[in-house]
């Protein structure tokens, strides 16, 4: 029988918190602020978006230029779906820019009527986002510009009042996962209150959960073997912090178990037993709350402690 493989939709999203020196700093501040900030090199080149350190020598920069908010197309690409936080809800061109008055070019995007208006070389402006906080943002986006001159700067010298000393920026990460044909018929077992694992048609190992191939021998694994439902704890934590959106009082004991039959120990919560009592060799067994797709946690079975020998292979 052919299962299907499973898939569902899953977003890791986290903020990320970093502090700014003083070449970054002044850049963002001055995005605000309208100006746009280059670094130059000990060589003569400026560099937008400015580095803190010569990418060819290494060496510290520290000195910064004002560059015009005019510039040219250098290369580009047509965005035919914008995606969630992208600059603009509507199709628009990604393009590198370099600024009048910059030797490297600035990665944003470009708001034109289509792809057949956008070329290299086209003259380009920023255009400000209404309100600015001192981010990359504070660019809304590139417009196309007439004019082959460029703007007239004043030579800014990177001091403003009210400095930008760090930026939270939202991380996100959209995709599908599908855990493969091995660990869909795994997640199916255990949807039954099965444990299945899979065998090495070489070494023998059993492998739970399995991943479709044995990682030590290299070659794939077909043959289901049912393990459990006991097994043996032969290493395990105490956790004293308590995790957001997890319900569960500490401290509280996670282990690694090796279940019986299989070559490779999982891990899973220990209850029904106090954390201090908890130690290597207890034998435990899953608990299964009604409806739940896997084991909630393990709890003691009451049997006496394994030997050591039968199962320092799996530490």
């Amino acid at each position: 029988m052919t299962t299907e493989v499973l898939k569902a939709p899953l977003v890791v999203e986290f903020p990320f918190t970093r502090s700014l020196g003083p070449v970054q700093s002044a850049f963002l501040t001055g995005l605000r602020e309208q100006v746009v900030l280059g670094v130059r090199t000990t060589d003569g080149r400026t560099l937008v978006p400015p580095v803190e350190y010569d990418p060819v020598t290494a060496d510290e920069i520290r000195d910064l230029v004002q560059v015009a908010p005019t510039g040219t197309v250098t290369t580009w690409a047509w965005n035919h779906a914008p995606r969630r936080g992208q600059p603009l809800d509507t199709p628009f061109a990604w393009v590198l820019v370099r600024l009048d008055g910059a030797d490297t070019a600035l990665l944003h995007a470009l708001d034109a009527p289509g792809p057949d208006t956008v070329r290299t070389g086209m003259r380009v402006r920023v255009r400000w986002a209404a309100s600015r906080s001192g981010a990359i943002t504070d660019i809304a986006c590139f417009e196309p510009y007439d004019s082959t001159s460029g703007s007239q700067v004043s030579g800014h010298d990177g001091e403003f009042e009210d400095m930008v000393t760090g930026i939270v920026a939202p991380a996100r990460l959209d995709y599908t996962y599908s855990p493969g044909r091995a660990q869909t018929a795994y997640i199916t077992a255990l949807a039954e209150q099965r444990i299945v694992g899979e065998r090495c048609p070489s070494c023998r190992k059993v492998y739970v959960p399995p991943r479709g191939a044995c990682p030590t021998c290299g070659v794939g694994t077909a043959e289901q073997v049912e393990v459990g439902p006991g097994g043996t704890v032969t290493t395990y934590c105490i956790v004293n912090i308590k995790a957001r959106n997890l319900d569960i009082e500490v401290p509280y004991v996670y282990a690694h178990i090796a279940l019986d039959g299989a070559d490779l120990a999982l891990h899973g919560r220990i209850g029904g037993i106090p954390y201090d009592q908890v130690r290597m060799g207890l034998r435990v067994e899953p608990v299964w709350t009604e409806g739940g797709r896997y084991p909630d946690h393990y709890r003691p079975t009451g049997e006496p402690d394994a030997d050591y020998e039968t199962y320092k292979e799996s530490l």
